[in-house]
Parts: C-alpha cells; structure tokens; sequence
C-alpha cells in the first residue's frame, strides 16, 4: 500500500493538517518532507494514499490551506 503526503507551507499549518485529519479518524503521521517534494516548512502529513480524494475534501471543507498531495512511489533498488 502506498502513502500521500500533504504538503504545507508553515509548520502551523502542517500541525493544523495533522490535527484536522486525526480527529477526522485518519491514521497520519507528521515527517520530515521527501526530498523529490518542495514544502517551504521541511515537514509533511503522511497518510494512506487510498484516502488521498477524502483528505483533500476534508481539508477543503475545513478551511486548511496545503500546498498539494502527493503520492509517494515505493522506492526501487535498481
């Protein structure tokens, strides 16, 4: 299974990410932001990817500001 990240462009925000989707019941977790990714703050909110359509209605409706979602890729040893 795959993860998303949002993105945001303060800390503050990315804390009200994290706090709006848990009470929300999603299972996410604030980390460091990948670096194939911008994010101005240096941290993002990873959640399961299959939810990625709900987490951005949820944040929309709530009124958080994010810079994107995006999906993490596994990584391929080549």
């Amino acid at each position: 299974m795959s993860n998303g990240i949002v993105l945001s462009k303060t800390r503050a925000l990315a804390m009200q990410t994290e706090k709006v989707l848990t009470a929300e019941g999603y299972s996410v977790a604030i980390v460091p932001t990948p670096r194939q990714f911008t994010g101005d703050c240096g941290i993002a909110v990873r959640f399961p990817w299959s939810f990625h359509e709900a987490v951005k209605a949820v944040l929309e409706n709530a009124g958080v500001e994010f810079q994107g979602i995006q999906e993490l890729k596994p990584e391929t040893n080549s």
